[in-house]
């Protein structure tokens, strides 16, 4: 969690000091090694500064381009999980708890959903939005096809919790479906939903990174899957530009490193047969 919340911070406090004049194309010396100061010029301006980690071969500073495309590139993430887990956690609580016929008909849009080919679906809702799409919604789409892995797994879980035997004394008890799903399931199902959520997180990032890379995503914004296209765009690595492609890569590999450390760490807790024995 330090290391994420590190990550977070690093961009969001980063890009308050940072000019994103030099995210833009143009802006600076192009292929610049690292430790140089570069000029550039601002509003008929001439300015200078230090670059830390050099320019790419659009003229731009690599070091801005990694502080503001962190943030940017966890915001789709966690915003994608967050609405996908929360349209996923209502519907696995509906079906689950309620049965029937409601429950079935989740599961089976689910099920057919899961088979469908999202990449596929993504690269055409993409390309259709190309022109105007932002990171917000990139986010939205994505979110629209994580939502059923979130639904199957909360769903097996209250058919299990249901039928325990606190279920029902407080059934017994006269608690309401609401005092149920939200005094005595959700508690029990937080570290389960903790630990889905920085899963559903990884999954969307990830998503997102191959969107950016395959040049599928907003053009105007500086993801961090944005410099790593633009880096094989322009054949960085044959070309023996490290500096491009390599911060974005070492801090993506930072925040799924912390996602994974986290899943593990809460694995135990929303896994009984993990848990140990005291």
């Amino acid at each position: 969690m330090f290391l994420l919340l590190f990550m977070a911070l690093f961009g969001i406090i980063g890009t308050q000091f940072q000019d994103p004049e030099l995210t833009r194309a143009g802006t600076v010396e192009f292929d610049l090694p690292p430790w140089q100061t570069i000029d550039y010029r601002v509003k008929g301006e001439d300015r200078s500064t230090f670059s830390v980690l050099g320019t790419d071969s659009l003229g731009r500073d690599v070091w801005a381009l990694t502080v503001m495309g962190t943030p940017l590139t966890m915001y789709v993430g966690f915003l994608a999980a967050l609405i996908g887990m929360v349209i996923g956690t209502i519907l696995g609580f509906v079906g689950g708890f309620t049965g029937g016929i409601i429950d079935n008909f989740f599961k089976s849009l689910a099920d057919i959903l899961i088979t469908v080919p999202v990449l596929m679906i993504l690269v055409v809702v993409a390309v259709t939005l190309k022109a105007s799409v932002d990171v917000t919604q990139q986010a939205i789409i994505i979110a629209a096809f994580v939502w059923m892995w979130p639904l199957r797994a909360i769903r097996s879980q209250v058919l299990t919790m249901r039928e325990r035997p606190y279920i029902s004394v407080a059934q017994i008890s006269g608690a309401n479906v609401f005092e149920l799903i939200f005094l005595e399931m959700l508690p029990n199902l937080l570290p389960f939903l903790a630990a889905s959520f920085a899963t559903a997180v990884a999954v969307a990032m990830l998503t997102t990174i191959g969107m950016d890379a395959l040049g599928l995503g907003p053009q105007n914004q500086p993801t961090l899957g944005n410099t790593i296209y633009w880096s094989i765009k322009y054949s960085a690595p044959l070309n023996g530009l490290w500096w491009w492609w390599t911060p974005p890569v070492l801090a993506l590999a930072l925040v799924f490193g912390s996602l994974y450390l986290i899943t593990a760490g809460l694995d135990p807790l929303a896994n009984p047969r993990l848990r140990r024995q005291v």
